[in-house]
């Protein structure tokens, strides 16, 4: 079970940063990965962390964002900078249980359980 806080509201170019915490399973045995689904738009996918650590970035907010895990806590952040209002959004984590080592999908289909979402509002 995963779940997903640390949204809310913020001014153009300020910073949040949104926790998945996990329940009931190991979080480094699987690939975890955020997406987000802004009103009226498909889900998408933003960045994801394999089970090894290595990282992947959507090129909409590549070097505004990093994805990261702690083990101890169970729980992978996303730490989002520079926000802007095109990423207004509610933004979800997954699991996918299938996913080998060193790589993680961008692909939506590819996960297999995911957290209820947390709503980010960019705005002035």
């Amino acid at each position: 079970q995963l779940q997903a806080s640390g949204g809310g509201l913020v001014e153009p170019g300020g910073s949040l940063r949104l926790s998945c915490a996990a329940s009931g399973f190991t979080l480094n045995r699987y690939a975890i990965g955020w997406f987000r689904q802004a009103p009226e738009k498909e889900r998408e996918w933003v960045s994801c962390i394999a089970r090894n650590g290595n990282t992947r970035y959507a090129d909409t907010m590549k070097g505004r964002i990093t994805i990261s895990r702690d083990n101890p806590k169970k729980t992978v952040y996303l730490q989002m900078n520079s926000l802007k209002p095109e990423d207004t959004a509610v933004y979800y984590c997954a699991v996918d249980r299938d996913a080998i080592l060193i790589w993680c999908s961008e692909a939506t289909g590819g996960y297999d359980d995911w957290g209820q979402g947390t709503e980010v509002t960019v705005s002035s």
